[in-house]
């Protein structure tokens, strides 16, 4: 399976916490956020409403 890299930003709410990851696989790791399989500062300060991406060719 080829990666498609891309940088995002989540937030808990409109004017909210604000988190920015990089992964492979924007679906999937968007998914994991909303369901709170990923332990630590996102799931803390309940950050799960994906508002910003952008796809790169290679990993930044």
């Amino acid at each position: 399976m080829s990666k498609q890299p891309a940088v995002y930003i989540l937030a808990s709410s409109e004017r909210g916490t604000l988190y920015v990851g990089v992964t492979g696989n924007l679906k999937l790791r968007v998914w994991e956020h909303k369901e709170g399989l990923v332990a630590g500062f996102t799931s803390r300060y309940g950050i799960k409403r994906l508002v910003w991406y952008e796809w790169f060719a290679d990993f930044p």
